[in-house]
């Protein structure tokens, strides 16, 4: 019912432990960008900032090393010349290769929260014999700066000539460390906040070819969310159902144990098959043709492969979540936080679904009939007296998916960061993570609902 590894229960533990220093990039140093002040990222509250690159005036902001703006329907970025060639050996397979490969680097930008934690996003296009490293590099508020942390290094598939998909572990200052796909603090309490960050990407192809990775969206979800136990009550605004897929992850349980130990570990990429697939998006015959036939909903193997991450080992890493689902068809996906189910319902409202995830013992949420250090669920509407209605993966079929949770308490279970498990020792909460999927071109009530909780 759960990713390999619970999220949040990693972070907060593992921000005890000693790390590494971070990893070195092939890329080359670029100047520093400021970002010119605009209405680009709308910070949801006071406690989140959101800023994505995906126009061609952002594209062509920034510093580029070989790199280029491509105009159009969807304005991405490619490689235009290479700006150099390294060698990779990846530690998954073992195998080193050359690669040619140009970088972008975004303006710095000022956040509008001074941050504890930073999670980013993309959504590329990437072919065969090609892949993307994403980083991100920051300044403190004492005006320190840290190295260039990996957030990322991303292959849409996995045969051969590509890459295995990975996060990067070992990556610190003595100050923050990366976890996965989570830039965290070490220690909050002491006040050190990041208030500045850029990103840097850095694309990669076989030499001597012409093909590129597109990138069409690059960003972070800075936050500083407070410890906090239980978090005050919203009002009920909205009674509203969306017709989302149902598909159970237990289905699946011992299938493709490669992958993160078959389907009672595939919370998330279950819920994120159900959400590109109420978008109207599918893999094809063709994609699903490596499934084995006598398994049902064979696309949801497919999600688990393709979410997959080789380091973490599993498929529960958000921002690979995220990617996956915008390889289909014009459609966008970001990685965010949420102040309350008031913005939940806004979405709603809007026709947007979205995956949300949390962490509870049993006798915490009403119905469920488990407890769990980390789930993700798909949140398709509310009740007329506020109620949640939640297409939650950990059921015994697809028929039985569809469940209705007590708003009081899913909205603690979700938004919390300190919670006490089964032996009542303290450990961390998500804070209202969620998995936002939408297409390139929403309706304005779906725009304008986007930018409400922050996205654009």
């Amino acid at each position: 019912m759960t990713s390999s590894t619970p999220r949040r229960t990693v972070l907060a533990a593992a921000l005890a432990a000693a790390a590494g220093t971070a990893a070195a990039s092939a890329a080359p140093a670029t100047a520093l960008v400021r970002d010119t002040p605009d209405t680009a990222h709308v910070p949801a509250s006071a406690l989140v900032d959101n800023r994505f690159w995906t126009s061609y005036t952002d594209w062509r902001s920034g510093s580029a090393a070989g790199t280029r703006a491509v105009a159009g329907h969807r304005p991405g970025l490619v490689i235009a010349t290479p700006a150099g060639r390294t060698d990779y050996t990846d530690p998954h397979t073992g195998t080193t290769s050359a690669w040619e490969y140009a970088s972008w680097t975004s303006p710095v930008h000022i956040s509008t929260v001074p941050a504890t934690e930073v999670i980013t996003s993309w959504n590329a296009d990437t072919p065969p014999g090609t892949w993307i490293q994403i980083e991100l590099r920051g300044t403190y508020d004492d005006a320190t700066a840290t190295p260039w942390f990996v957030m990322g290094r991303w292959a849409s598939g996995d045969g051969d000539g590509d890459i295995r998909r990975t996060s990067v572990d070992d990556q610190s200052d003595g100050r923050s460390t990366v976890w996965t796909d989570t830039f965290a603090v070490d220690d909050a309490a002491s006040g050190l906040r990041l208030a500045s960050y850029q990103l840097r990407l850095t694309l990669h192809r076989t030499p001597g070819t012409t093909a590129t990775p597109t990138v069409w969206r690059l960003g972070a979800m800075a936050s500083d969310i407070p410890d906090r136990f239980t978090v005050p009550a919203s009002v009920p605004g909205l009674a509203r159902e969306l017709a989302v897929p149902r598909y159970s992850q237990n289905t699946h349980v011992g299938q493709y144990p490669e992958y993160d130990n078959g389907g009672e570990a595939w919370c998330s990429p279950t819920s994120s098959q159900m959400i590109i697939e109420y978008w109207g998006r599918r893999p094809s015959a063709e994609d699903l043709a490596w499934v084995n036939p006598a398994f049902a909903d064979p696309q949801v193997c497919h999600a688990a492969r393709f979410t997959f991450d080789h380091q973490y080992e599993g498929c529960g890493n958000w921002p690979f979540n995220a990617a996956y689902a915008a390889t289909y068809p014009d459609m966008n996906a970001v990685v965010t936080r949420l102040r309350s189910l008031t913005d939940l319902e806004t979405l709603i409202r809007a026709g947007i679904p979205a995956i949300t995830s949390q962490s509870f013992r049993k006798e915490e949420l009403t119905g469920a009939g488990y407890g769990t250090a980390g789930h993700l669920m798909t949140v398709i509407g509310f009740t007329a007296n506020g109620d949640v209605i939640a297409n939650d993966p950990a059921s015994p079929s697809n028929e039985a998916v569809r469940r209705v949770y007590k708003r009081r308490e899913w909205e603690n279970i979700w938004l919390r960061t300190k919670r006490y498990n089964a032996s009542g020792k303290v450990v961390s909460g998500t804070g209202g993570v969620c998995y936002l999927y939408f297409p390139d071109r929403p309706t304005p009530a779906q725009r304008k609902a986007l930018a409400a909780v922050g996205i654009r």
